[in-house]
C-alpha cells in the first residue's frame, strides 16, 4: 500500500515569516530547503530511513508518495491524503510524468557515475551545445528509459523532455567553482506494462537518483 498526499506550506503568519528560508528563490537553495522541509512530515521515528518520494508542485505545494501517511507538521496545512494502489495488467498503456536525475555507470580503470545528458554533451563542440542541447537530452532520455523499462517491466512508447536543468547544491565543492553537481530531466510520455509486479515495485522505489531532492516520483494515469 502507498499513499499520495498533497502538502501545502502553512499560511499562518509564523510560517509565512520563514518563507525566504523554507521556499528560497535560488534553485540549489530551494532543492536543499525543500528536502529538509518534507522530512518534517515523516520525522516521527529518528531511526527511520526515507520511505517517500516527492515532487515540487510550485508555490509551496508538494506531491508526496509514501509508504506511511505524513504526520501533522507545523510547516504545512492539513494534508490531503489518499491511498495509492494501482491495479495494473500486462498490456496496459499509461501516460506518465517523471522528474528524474538520470545517470549511468561508466566502467574503465575507475568506475564512475555520469549524468546521461552531460555525458553526451561532452562530445559535442562547445559552440554547438546550446543549439543541440534538447535534441541530445531527448535521445539520452529515451535511451535511459529503455534501459529502465528492461529492468522494471515496461516499454517506453514515447518519451519527451519538457525541460533539462543542471543544479549545484549549496556547499558543493567540485573541481570547478559552480560546476553542476547533477542534472534534472522533466519527462512526459507513454509506456506499456509488460510485468505489473516489477513495474509496481519500481514505482514504489522511484526512478533514478537524487530522490531526496524531489526526483524519482513517476505519476501515471491511463492512456
Amino acid at each position: 500500500m502507498m499513499y499520495l498526499s498533497w502538502l501545502r506550506l502553512s499560511r499562518s503568519p509564523q510560517i509565512a515569516a520563514l518563507n525566504a528560508l523554507l521556499d528560497p528563490e535560488t534553485a540549489g537553495d530551494k532543492l536543499d530547503a525543500h528536502h529538509r522541509l518534507i522530512w518534517s512530515a515523516f520525522a516521527g521515528d529518528p531511526e527511520a530511513t526515507r520511505d517517500f518520494l516527492w515532487r515540487d508542485g510550485g508555490h509551496g505545494n508538494f506531491l508526496v508518495q509514501s509508504a506511511r501517511p505524513p504526520q501533522d507538521s507545523p510547516f504545512f496545512e492539513p494534508a490531503e491524503i489518499r491511498e495509492h494502489a494501482p491495479d495494473l495488467r500486462a498490456g496496459d498503456r499509461l501516460s506518465f510524468l517523471l522528474r528524474v536525475n538520470a545517470t549511468r555507470d561508466l566502467r574503465g580503470d575507475k568506475r564512475r557515475r555520469v549524468d546521461v545528458v552531460m555525458h553526451l554533451l561532452h562530445d559535442i563542440p562547445k559552440e554547438q551545445r546550446n543549439a543541440r542541447r534538447m535534441d541530445i537530452a531527448n535521445q539520452a532520455a529515451l535511451d535511459w528509459m529503455q534501459a529502465q523499462g528492461a529492468r522494471a517491466g515496461f516499454t517506453p512508447d514515447e518519451v519527451r523532455v519538457q525541460e533539462y536543468t543542471a543544479f549545484t547544491l549549496p556547499g558543493y565543492r567540485g573541481k570547478r567553482q559552480g560546476a553542476p553537481r547533477f542534472g534534472i530531466l522533466d519527462l512526459t510520455g507513454q509506456l506499456t506494462i509488460a510485468e505489473p509486479d516489477a513495474f509496481t515495485q519500481k514505482l514504489q522505489q522511484g526512478f533514478g537518483r537524487a530522490k531526496s531532492f524531489g526526483c524519482g516520483l513517476m505519476l501515471i494515469r491511463r492512456a
